[in-house]
């Protein structure tokens, strides 16, 4: 999606008029950024904070880009009084946190605060197939966001520390069944490019990029647990051919797979019996699909013509769908999966 990053260049956040505080209060979620420290990396990150408003601030319209369309927000918004579910979320490879609002917007309307983060390496204009297969710093952008949001006066006292859950897309999805316990082996994942050949999902952008399947960092390898994680969903996860299988019975928090698409469904991709099975191979894990749907289903609604701009451009097929499948049906079913599984009722605790 090498075009993207000038999209959101061009897109800037354009304040509406402010709102009397009286007026859609709990009709829009409020949204702020935040800097997060990390001594993995040699910048802080970039992260972002989706959650029930108590209070209006102005509206701006988020992530909206010449392909996306946008949610609207009020930033900065005063957090609603209470306690709620924090939900981790890891952005798929070439992607970014502002992508997946549209998912953000929906869980904080839910009753959850949403803690996203960008991984450098692996977003949208900065996507390299070498970095790609660093799990581990990808794992511990989420690990120091969360760190620093429970450090923040602002936000830690709304924050209910016994649910925190994670829930990642494709390359979020792997980096998230890192957090819940589940290792990679790079020999098995080399063996599976082989097999399956450098034009396979997964493995293709690897390919173009001279990635040395014998030769695999550790960072892809590593435990990468994290015990604060209390639930995980992982959507389209990649990698999962190669999970360790001794690292699977360590898994000890609520799993649930998502794949988008039956026969559309990216083989890479697949957790079922005609994938790698990983699903199945979870003690208690759910495994539910969303059809019909593709891979690139998850990602924002698309504008207008955007079709069109990405064969232009000779990119990625991303705002087209299946037919018979409308994407706005899609996020619908994905938003009512994840609430019921991680039991978001819209109400704060006390």
């Amino acid at each position: 999606m090498k075009h993207l990053v000038l999209a959101a260049l061009l897109a800037a956040l354009v304040p509406a008029p402010p709102v009397a505080a009286e007026s859609a209060v709990l009709e829009l979620p409020g949204f702020d950024r935040m800097d997060v420290p990390a001594r993995h990396r040699a910048l802080p990150l970039a992260a972002s904070l989706w959650y029930p408003a108590g209070r209006a601030t102005y509206r701006a319209v988020i992530g909206e880009n010449a392909l996306f369309t946008g949610v609207p927000a009020f930033v900065g918004a005063a957090v609603a009084e209470g306690r709620y579910p924090l939900v981790l979320l890891s952005h798929g490879s070439g992607g970014a946190m502002e992508g997946l609002a549209w998912l953000s917007a929906r869980l904080a309307a839910q009753g959850a605060i949403v803690l996203a983060v960008n991984h450098p390496g692996t977003t949208s204009g900065d996507s390299s197939p070498r970095r790609t297969m660093r799990l581990a710093p990808r794992a511990a952008d989420l690990g120091a966001a969360l760190e620093a949001v429970l450090g923040d006066p602002q936000f830690a006292p709304h924050i209910d520390r016994g649910r925190i859950s994670a829930l990642g897309f494709s390359l979020g999805g792997t980096t998230v069944l890192g957090l819940a316990g589940i290792r990679f082996d790079a020999e098995a994942f080399a063996d599976y490019c082989r097999e399956a050949g450098d034009e396979a999902a997964g493995c293709d952008f690897l390919a173009k990029g001279g990635v040395r399947l014998d030769a695999l960092p550790e960072a892809f390898s590593a435990d990468m647990r994290d015990l604060r994680v209390s639930a995980a969903v992982s959507v389209d996860p990649g990698f999962t051919h190669a999970a360790v299988e001794d690292s699977l019975a360590g898994v000890r928090v609520p799993l649930l797979f998502i794949n988008l698409g039956e026969e559309d469904r990216w083989p890479g991709v697949d957790v079922g019996p005609q994938g790698s099975g990983l699903a199945a191979r979870v003690a208690g894990a759910r495994h539910v699909a969303v059809a019909p749907a593709w891979h690139f289903s998850f990602l924002g609604l698309c504008k207008d013509g955007g079709a069109e701009l990405l064969r232009k451009w000779e990119d990625d097929p991303i705002c087209d769908d299946p037919r018979g499948s409308d994407r706005a049906t899609v996020h619908e079913e994905i938003v009512g999966i994840v609430a019921d599984f991680l039991g978001l009722s819209g109400a704060a605790a006390k």
